[in-house]
């Protein structure tokens, strides 16, 4: 019974980046994503329980290795890196996973547009940013809250898709980084402490 509802979770999470890619979220319905799947619709149902719960588990799912990164002591993301280097790495791993689901990010908000931000991985990106703020602006002076609002604003599909057509991720990943680094200035970096 396990070994089915995993087998069906995996086709379904399938069939929907199938459907993204090919057809974009406007298109996609969960009649669509069950018929594609090879499930019945109740199936699709009693898993996700709307197209919300769909594109909240995929996009947790893409987001599995950079939320176990944050996590790992001794990786650029992990705990025991500076927080001024933290933050870059994390957005710049940010703009690699939009990139490479730029269709997903797209239907996600959509679908999640009236709770973004109570959307769970929203949630921990967001606390996640406003911690390495915080730690790199012990001094206050700047609302770390609202600056990690502001960062990953720079992740809104429509807005990465429009820097991303004249430039590609490269000129994403600079634009994000250069407004960090700007948040951040006045942080006291070991290069800023000589």
């Amino acid at each position: 019974m396990r070994s089915d509802a995993t087998r069906n979770r995996e086709a379904i999470l399938r069939a929907t980046e199938e459907l993204l890619a090919a057809h974009g979220a406007e298109h996609i319905s969960l009649d669509r994503v069950a018929a594609a799947a090879g499930v019945g619709k109740g199936t699709l149902f009693r898993r996700f329980g709307s197209r919300t719960g769909l594109f909240q588990e995929l996009l947790a799912e893409r987001a599995a290795a950079l939320a176990l990164a944050i996590e790992t002591p001794g990786s650029a993301l992990g705990p025991g890196t500076p927080p001024w280097d933290r933050l870059p790495a994390f957005l710049d791993e940010l703009c690699e996973l939009a990139e490479r689901n730029l269709a997903l990010f797209a239907a996600h908000e959509r679908a999640c547009a009236e709770d973004k931000y109570r959307d769970p991985t929203y949630l921990r990106w967001h606390a996640h940013v406003t911690t390495l703020i915080a730690e790199a602006r012990p001094e206050g002076g700047l609302d770390a809250e609202f600056a990690a609002h502001a960062l990953l604003g720079c992740f809104d599909a429509d807005l990465a898709r429009h820097v991303m057509a004249d430039g590609g991720a490269a000129r994403l990943k600079s634009a994000v980084r250069g407004l960090a680094e700007t948040l951040l200035q006045g942080a006291a970096t070991p290069r800023t402490r000589r």
